[in-house]
C-alpha cells in the first residue's frame, strides 16, 4: 500500500505489518487529478501550477496534520493505474483500506456557506454528486468516521451528525451508518444501496461492490455487464442468502415474433434491486427448531443449480 507524506508529498510503500496511521480521502474525480507518476517525476511546485487536483491533496494533507496524521491515502496518486495487476489488487483491497480509518469526504461541488450546511432537499450538499457515485458507497460505509468538507476544505459535519439525512437520501440503515457491520444486512438490501448510483465505466458498478460483500474477483475491463454477473457468482460462493434473487426489473416486452422476452435468475445491475431494501434472508431454522437448511447452490455449465424450500 502506498501512502503520501503530508509535508514532503513523498509517496512511500508499506506492508500491513509496518503500516503507519493514516487519514483517507473520499472524493469524486475531476479533470485535473494528480497521478502517481507525476508525484514521482515532477516537483510539487510544477504540479501545483498546472493541476487543480493538487490543491485537493494539499487541503487533505493539511487537515490530516491537524488531526495528528503524517500520511494520507488518495486513489488518484497512491495507485499505479497503468499496472493492471496493481490496480486489481488495490480495488480488491480498497474496502479494507477504508475500514476503521478516519475518512475525509471532500465535496468540491458544495460552496462554503458561513451560515453552516443546509440539509434541505435542494441544497448544494443534498445535490452533491458525491452521493450518486458508485465508488463512494463503500467510502461512506467502511470508515470508522467520515467528516464532510466543502469546496474550501471547511468542515461541514460528520456521518454520525448527518446520519438521519444520509439514511433518508441513500436508503442505508442508520445502524450501518453508525457502525453496524453491513454484513448483517441481506444481500438484496446491500444491493439496493447501490441501485441509484452510477460509475463512469460499466464494469466499475460491480467492482465498486467487491468489498461490501467481502468477496474477491479479478478485474476484466471490457467485459461490461458480465462483471456484475461474475460478482453475483462470487457472492453465491461466499454467502448463503437467497435474497440475491429477490430483485425485479421493468417488463422486458416482446420479441417481433410475439414471444415474451425472459431474463435469467441473476440481475443485470444493482438498479434491479431498487425496491429490495426491506428483503430479509430466510432463516435456516424454523420457529419449532426444525432444521430446513438446504444444500449449497452453484453455477453449472447449464445455469444455477439450487434447491429451495417450499413455504
Amino acid at each position: 500500500m502506498r501512502l503520501l507524506h503530508t509535508s514532503t508529498f513523498e509517496v512511500k510503500s508499506f506492508f500491513d505489518q509496518n503500516l503507519p496511521p493514516y487519514a483517507i480521502l473520499s472524493h469524486t474525480w475531476g479533470n485535473e487529478e494528480v497521478t502517481l507518476r507525476e508525484l514521482q517525476q515532477e516537483t510539487t511546485a510544477s504540479i501545483e501550477s498546472t493541476k487543480k487536483g493538487f490543491v485537493k491533496l494539499v487541503g487533505c494533507a493539511l487537515q490530516a496534520e491537524r488531526n495528528g496524521f503524517s500520511y494520507i491515502w488518495c486513489d488518484t496518486c497512491c495507485i499505479d493505474k497503468t499496472n493492471s495487476t496493481e490496480l486489481s489488487e488495490a480495488i480488491n483491497s480498497m474496502f479494507y483500506w477504508y475500514k476503521n480509518q478516519l475518512c475525509y469526504a471532500y465535496l468540491d461541488d458544495v460552496p462554503h456557506s458561513p451560515g453552516g450546511v443546509s440539509l434541505e432537499e435542494d441544497s448544494a450538499f443534498a445535490r452533491s454528486r458525491w452521493f450518486t457515485r458508485g465508488w463512494t458507497l463503500q467510502e461512506l460505509i467502511a470508515p470508522r468516521s467520515v467528516i464532510f468538507f466543502d469546496a474550501r476544505w471547511h468542515p461541514m459535519g460528520s456521518r454520525s451528525q448527518f446520519s438521519d439525512f444520509i439514511s433518508d437520501k441513500t436508503g442505508i440503515d442508520r445502524s450501518v451508518l453508525n457502525g453496524q457491520d453491513p454484513a448483517l444486512s441481506s444481500i438484496a438490501k446491500r444491493m439496493s444501496w447501490a441501485s441509484r448510483r452510477q460509475t463512469t465505466r460499466i464494469e466499475d458498478m460491480a467492482y465498486s461492490l467487491i468489498g461490501l460483500f467481502g468477496v474477491n474477483m479479478p478485474l476484466l475491463y471490457g467485459e461490461r455487464e458480465k462483471a456484475f454477473l461474475r460478482l453475483q457468482e462470487e457472492i453465491m460462493k461466499a454467502i448463503e442468502d437467497h435474497s440475491l434473487f429477490a430483485w425485479k426489473t421493468p417488463a422486458l416486452g416482446f420479441l417481433e415474433t410475439g414471444s415474451l422476452l425472459y431474463s435469467g435468475l441473476l440481475a443485470t445491475s444493482p438498479a434491479d434491486f431498487a425496491e429490495s431494501r426491506n428483503i430479509l434472508p430466510f432463516q435456516q431454522e424454523m420457529g419449532d427448531g426444525m432444521d430446513v437448511s438446504q444444500p449449497p447452490y452453484s453455477m453449472t455449465n447449464k445455469g444455477i443449480s439450487i434447491s429451495l424450500p417450499i413455504l
